[in-house]
């Protein structure tokens, strides 16, 4: 019962250090979605070389889209003109960061983990987009086959971002409203569960896992590689992500082992991979790993040492959201959010037991 009770607590205390960021995360979402179009986007990104690709990567960077949110984009992107190094580089900084990602990295990991985090999404997808252009250099160019969304049933599959405003002619005010509901309905959808997910798994591992067995895995040759191993084959959004590695650095897992699972994990799983070498082929999809998985590895090492050399106290910069965010503020955002997500649950619930309820009846019926 004593164990129940300060789990409860622990998944109290970090929706109310999570909620207000998320919340603002949120909104800026629906403004971008209110003012981005793709088919402008994808005139862009067209063309050779790097530079399309340094464009996309640095256009994804603020894209609020969870892993699977960003394949429709993608796939529109890729099918309006956009190159594959366009195309990868977009693919990869879109999902492992976003405004709402960057927010609730703040509240949670603290601004250093912040700062590093979007800037190694960046340098992953450039360098994963290269990748592709030397592969592409020397292989000919394949054409793009059309195909469907295809991915696990956890996977997120609206069409996100393609068709978003449909005509400019509509008011503006109409159409903030409508990136508001956008972002707070099915942008939310996607994160609803993987968020609860994440802070509760996160405040199991506060409250049970001994702090030192963690910090010693975590130091050891083999965490990055072994941080990669589990967030590669994981759907997970990169705000869902963030309560999962606020727990394990918590426990003590050193920064850089929690930076390739934020970055490894939302850039790469099951539904993303397939969606790659169906458009653009295995030799692409190779580059695509090797890129994100090293750049991972590489930045977390990279993170470990600039701790050590600026003597970064982690554990402080956890808490550092306390002191931004006003205590009112973080409790009306939470119970906002709290009465937000439990709407999004009762409509995916009564959509399950509809949906049992039609296949018995149909059952019944043969």
């Amino acid at each position: 019962m004593q164990t129940l009770y300060s789990i409860g607590q622990a998944f109290v205390n970090l929706w109310l250090d999570a909620a207000a960021w998320l919340v603002l995360g949120l909104i800026v979402a629906g403004l971008l979605q209110t003012l981005l179009h793709s088919d402008k986007l994808a005139q862009h990104l067209r063309g050779d070389g790097l530079w399309p690709a340094i464009k996309a990567a640095l256009l994804g960077m603020p894209l609020p889209l969870c892993s699977c949110g960003v394949i429709p984009a993608a796939i529109g992107l890729r099918r309006a003109g956009a190159s594959k190094s366009a195309t990868t580089a977009f693919l990869i900084s879109t999902p492992e960061t976003g405004v709402d990602s960057i927010a609730i990295s703040y509240a949670l990991l603290g601004p250093f983990m912040a700062i590093i985090r979007p800037i190694a999404a960046v340098c992953s997808a450039i360098v994963s987009a290269a990748l592709v252009l030397l592969e592409s250099n020397h292989s000919q160019a394949t054409t793009p086959t059309k195909t469907p969304c295809h991915a696990q049933s956890s996977c997120c599959c609206h069409d996100h971002g393609t068709e978003s405003a449909t005509s400019t002619n509509q008011g503006l005010i109409k159409r903030l409203w409508q990136g508001q509901r956008y972002a707070f309905s099915e942008l939310l959808e996607d994160l609803s569960v993987w968020l609860l997910v994440g802070l509760l798994i996160s405040a199991i591992v506060v409250t049970k896992v001994p702090y030192d067995a963690l910090a010693d895995i975590s130091r050891g040759p083999w965490a990055m590689i072994i941080m990669a191993l589990i967030g590669v084959p994981m759907y997970i959004c990169a705000s869902a992500s963030t309560p999962l590695a606020a727990g394990l650095m918590l426990a003590g897992v050193s920064p850089g082992a929690i930076l390739v699972f934020l970055l490894a994990g939302p850039a790469t799983n099951v539904a993303t991979l397939g969606m790659v070498h169906k458009e653009m082929g295995w030799q692409t999809l190779i580059s695509y790993l090797v890129g994100v998985i090293g750049v991972a590895i590489g930045f977390g090492y990279l993170t470990n040492w600039l701790v050590d050399l600026w003597q970064i106290n982690i554990q402080n910069e956890l808490s550092s959201s306390h002191n931004l965010m006003p205590s009112w503020l973080a409790a009306t955002a939470a119970i906002f959010l709290a009465i937000v997500v439990l709407v999004d649950l009762c409509r995916k619930v009564r959509s399950l037991l509809s949906a049992h309820h039609r296949h018995s009846h149909d059952g019944h019926h043969h």
